[in-house]
């Protein structure tokens, strides 16, 4: 198990945070990012489609598209983070090609961050519904992208020539929504918990009844907490932390 707290208030300096649609990442992990911002690291996210296929009434995708950019903003505000970013890839379309690999690369030379956020790419066999096939191709873009693409200064080389984006080597990879057998790290978010929920709450067009939605997620991080072996009443969230070139960067991390 990596012990997380070395990163939140350590060497961190910029954390990158992908998700597939609004709402993902205040799921998987906004109470680590309340943590994160609230020790004086920035993060910035991006939302690699529009959710104009989610919610619960009759609109038109762009009228939901517009929404569902407003409320993340709005949740990503309740967390301390102020820049998002949006691929602007349509809802239940997102694939692992060029176009979208560019756009990946492109946006991590330009944050540079010490930490890479993104949902994982393996599919999840104990409950499919976390495996929706945008949260895998988020995952496996923002990997292929980090390596080997973001720190070859051949590939895209257009970005470099024409934008003037040097390579850059990631030093973590954090994914978030992991099968329980890859976790290796836990953050205690017991007291972020709040800041998560008012983010959540956020996406009113996605949770037509609120307190289920609160009491799953009250449910998901005391499991969380329980695997990680925490004291009683503790809240986690969970990650596959990867290591990239940690080495050459964040001495004694």
């Amino acid at each position: 198990m990596i012990d997380t707290t070395k990163f939140i208030g350590g060497n961190t300096e910029r954390v990158l945070a992908f998700g597939a649609h609004p709402d993902d990442l205040d799921f998987g992990a906004a109470g680590t990012i309340a943590a994160f911002t609230a020790a004086g690291v920035e993060v910035q996210y991006c939302i690699m489609t529009d959710g104009d296929a989610g919610g619960f009434d009759d609109r038109d995708p762009a009228e939901t598209a517009a929404l569902r950019h407003q409320e993340q903003k709005q949740a990503a505000s309740k967390v301390g983070v102020q820049t998002v970013h949006f691929l602007g890839e349509r809802d239940g379309f997102l694939e692992v090609n060029q176009e979208v690999l560019r756009k990946v690369v492109r946006l991590i030379r330009q944050v540079k961050p010490t930490i890479v956020m993104a949902m994982h790419p393996e599919r999840s066999w104990d409950r499919i519904q976390r495996s929706h096939p945008d949260h895998l191709a988020c995952g496996e873009a923002v990997t292929r992208a980090i390596y080997p693409a973001v720190e070859n200064p051949f590939a895209y080389p257009e970005l470099l020539r024409d934008e003037g984006l040097d390579a850059y080597k990631v030093p973590w990879l954090w994914l978030y929504g992991a099968p329980k057998e890859r976790e290796n790290g836990f953050v205690d978010i017991t007291d972020f918990f709040d800041q998560k929920m008012d983010a959540l709450r956020s996406h009113f067009t996605q949770h037509p009844d609120v307190e289920a939605m609160e009491r799953f997620v009250v449910q998901q991080c005391t499991a969380n907490a329980q695997r990680a072996d925490f004291a009683d009443e503790k809240l986690a969230e969970a990650f596959h932390l990867v290591a990239v070139n940690a080495d050459d960067t964040i001495a004694g991390f």
